[in-house]
């Protein structure tokens, strides 16, 4: 069977050309792509979040699943590749921009949970985790993704990587699963709470 995507958000050529002139190379992988769509239709009218933006990509493969009612928060502290996302996507009107670091806003940010976060930067995922964590609806999910070992890590990220999955299985209030597909995902679906 062959896993890769068919359908590819119509801005998907163009944020990749802009990538490769910003020297970009973080973006996010087709199959972690065609996931996050599929996860989003599955929140109609829901509130997603994406800590790090990067060019936009994840955020295009976000948005081509979502409804005309749902709404995309993503978080970027990088101005040049935000500025690449924004120029591609600020016409729809279904995506707001937040300019800063993931860490500083996660601590900062005290609104409604989100039916989906993606944590596609070190904060959310290395770090400020159980901030990211609270954010996640009961129903809701939160994914990651560049779990798969590379050979070019160092030794302390593959530390990082073994704690960040030994947390997020041993918690009661998440129920989790390890994906070694695409560039390694974890998938992690908030149990309801009382």
């Amino acid at each position: 069977m062959d896993d890769m995507p068919s359908r590819l958000p119509v801005v998907l050529p163009a944020l990749r050309a802009a990538a490769r002139e910003a020297g970009f190379t973080m973006s996010c992988e087709e199959r972690t792509g065609s996931l996050l769509a599929a996860l989003a239709a599955g929140c109609p009218g829901g509130r997603v979040l994406e800590l790090g933006t990067g060019v936009g990509e994840g955020t295009a493969w976000l948005l081509s699943g979502m409804d005309s009612a749902s709404h995309l928060v993503t978080v970027e502290r990088d101005e040049v590749v935000r500025g690449v996302a924004r120029e591609h996507l600020r016409a729809d009107p279904r995506v707001t921009f937040v300019a800063g670091d993931a860490g500083a806003w996660l601590t900062d940010y005290d609104g409604e949970p989100f039916d989906l976060v993606f944590a596609d930067t070190w904060p959310g995922k290395f770090t400020h985790l159980g901030s990211a964590l609270r954010l996640v609806a009961p129903g809701g999910t939160y994914l990651i993704d560049d779990l798969a070992p590379l050979p070019d890590w160092p030794e302390d990220h593959r530390d990082a990587v073994k704690r960040l999955l030994a947390d997020l299985e041993e918690r009661d209030d998440f129920r989790s699963v390890r994906m070694t597909w695409a560039s390694g995902l974890l998938m992690a679906v908030g149990s309801a709470r009382p």
